[in-house]
């Protein structure tokens, strides 16, 4: 039957669930799923696995030396060469589970014997170019005294600088689909050599609509006899199931659940506010809270720069973080939140997963989001790793509707709490220093619209992004409708298009330059003439015009002369005189 199988729903998927090997997680759930208990490490060490020994003094000099219940139940087939399909909810250590894995393997078994130089030995997918950033650092903590060489290539950078790294060779390769696609298609980069394939955040990939760029990438791989495949999902949903099934060699499933779907150390809070109550009332609760880093999600990119401005104008120190940034600017931006030089990170969802961002106290749903496993992931930026959060909610007129599917997805009703006259009035605070020349809110979204490329589509890079974070192309249009041209460059007819004069050229608009008058000729010049597009109208308004319009010496249309002359036969006849 080859390496790909076709999916047979007669057969089931082999994929089996096995207990936690934690002596302390004695509870399970009404499918035989182990539950994570409140505490957030397990008794396992890394030592007590066969690690490899440069391996293991990376870890522990990174920190590591107990393992979360997602690594003590992965690590055991994933060390001994198994394909796994992990089910974990985030910050629960997914990252940690798959690089030591994968290391390990590459430092205890030789390569093929067919590797060229620049051929990576392991690829690691991941949905976003910030979680594809974040492997990388994690993998930087504890593999930098490995000898192995980490690639790491996403969109929105320099595509030549990246190539230049590809072909000096690398051993891991870490990658969001598109802009690897670009490098295999172009022969930069073989996946022939691959010995270990790892998925991160498998469903994302489905939501993002990056599933058919990735069955293209495991095409290229080795056949799955040949390769390990590690992947890893909050939800194990039927087309991960199925995308497993397709390219997996029998996986172990092995899952991992909270007790509630949320995390358990998570307060959570609503209020129901008006549309034009959310800003001050989100200005009031931050202007509340004692020192720490808060979280701010917002379901559009406009809507991100109104909430920053108006946050910054009240004397916050604000970054943003959306798909109308440029990537360095992101980064650097993520950067400064991480290390506490900004209180507040308004973003989208592009920073709801797989960000490892430690200190968040509070996350903000300034909308509710359109999907109920979005509202998990977003307030799992807080209370990671057995700390505590709260998670706080509007639910404005607009997005309301979608609460009973998060409360149903959740399994539990949020408290709710009054917007009061009270609230609405933010507690002043003292002024702080304007913010150095480029890193005000105005300053980033002046170099994001300076660097959108003119032209919109046809400027753009190839391979530079997902689409959505691709600007559209805009084409120009007048800034008056047809009705506020000058009356001298309109006729005075009740219809216009039939006063007109036919003509394969369109004519140019007066109101426009000279300039840009020619160069519309020029341009309808060279375009195939087509047919003016007619307008419907009423037969009575259009005889006169027309009639007036047409020359004496015309003669009738053949058509018109036979119909005159059967309307003669019919007539009465004359009397003869």
């Amino acid at each position: 039957m080859g390496d790909r199988r076709k999916l047979n729903p007669k057969r089931p998927i082999l994929l089996r669930s096995v207990r936690c090997p934690e002596a302390q997680c004695k509870r399970h759930n009404r499918r035989g799923t182990p539950i994570m208990t409140d505490k957030p490490l397990t008794d396992i060490a890394f030592s007590n696995f066969d690690i490899a020994p440069a391996l293991l003094q990376g870890l522990e000099q990174a920190g590591f030396s107990r393992c979360t219940p997602i690594q003590a139940m992965t690590l055991p087939f994933a060390l001994n060469g198994r394909d796994v399909a992990g089910q974990a909810q985030t910050g629960t250590g997914k990252t940690l589970a798959f690089l030591v894995a994968c290391m390990n393997r590459l430092l205890t078994r030789p390569a093929l014997a067919n590797r060229r130089a620049a051929d990576p030995r392991a690829m690691i997918l991941a949905p976003t170019r910030e979680l594809a950033i974040q492997i990388a650092k994690d993998a930087e903590k504890f593999g930098a005294q490995l000898g192995l060489k980490i690639a790491l290539v996403y969109g929105g950078v320099d595509y030549e600088k990246q190539k230049a790294m590809l072909e000096q060779g690398s051993d891991i390769i870490i990658a969001t689909p598109g802009r690897l696609i670009g490098y295999v298609k172009q022969g930069v980069v073989s996946l022939h050599a691959c010995e270990v394939c790892i998925l991160d955040e498998a469903d994302r990939m489905f939501d993002l609509g990056f599933i058919k760029d990735l069955r293209y990438l495991m095409r290229k791989l080795p056949i799955r006899e040949e390769r390990q495949t590690l992947l890893f999902s909050a939800t194990l949903s039927h087309r991960v199931l199925e995308l497993a099934y397709e390219h997996m060699n029998d996986p172990e499933k092995l899952s991992v659940e909270t007790e509630t779907i949320t995390a358990a150390r998570v307060r959570q809070l609503l209020y129901f506010p008006a549309m034009e109550e959310k800003l001050p009332l989100l200005i009031s609760l931050l202007s509340r809270l004692e020192d720490g880093r808060c979280m701010v999600f917002v379901n559009t990119k406009v809507w991100v720069e109104r909430v920053a401005r108006a946050l910054e104008k009240a004397h916050f120190r604000v970054g943003v973080l959306s798909g109308d940034v440029p990537q360095k600017r992101r980064q650097s931006l993520l950067a400064k939140f991480q290390r506490g030089e900004l209180e507040i990170l308004v973003a989208t969802d592009v920073a709801a997963r797989g960000l490892h961002i430690d200190g968040v106290s509070h996350v903000f749903n300034f909308d509710l989001p359109f999907d109920a496993p979005d509202y998990v992931h977003r307030i799992g930026r807080t209370a990671r790793l057995g700390a505590e959060g709260d998670a706080i909610s509007f639910a404005c007129e607009l997005y309301a509707q979608g609460l009973p599917e998060i409360e149903a997805f959740i399994e539990q009703k949020i408290p709710t709490a009054p917007v009061t006259s009270e609230l609405l009035i933010a507690i002043p605070r003292q002024p702080r220093a304007r913010p150095e020349a480029g890193e005000s809110i105005s300053d980033i979204y002046a170099e994001a619209k300076a660097m959108q490329p003119p032209g919109g589509k046809h400027g753009a890079k190839s391979g530079s992004g997902p689409r959505s974070d691709r600007p559209r192309s805009d084409r120009p249009r007048s800034d008056k409708p047809r009705s506020d041209r000058p009356a001298s460059d309109r006729p005075r007819s009740e219809n216009p298009r039939t006063d007109k004069p036919r003509s394969d050229k369109p004519a140019p608009d007066a109101s426009l330059p000279s300039a840009t008058a020619q160069a519309g000729q020029a341009e309808a010049s060279a375009r195939k003439p087509r047919r003016p597009r007619r307008k419907p109208m009423d037969t009575q308004q259009a005889s006169a015009p027309v009639s007036a319009a047409k020359p004496a010496n015309q003669k009738p249309s053949p058509i018109k002369q036979l119909g005159s002359r059967i309307k003669s036969w019919f007539s009465p006849s004359k009397s003869k005189p």
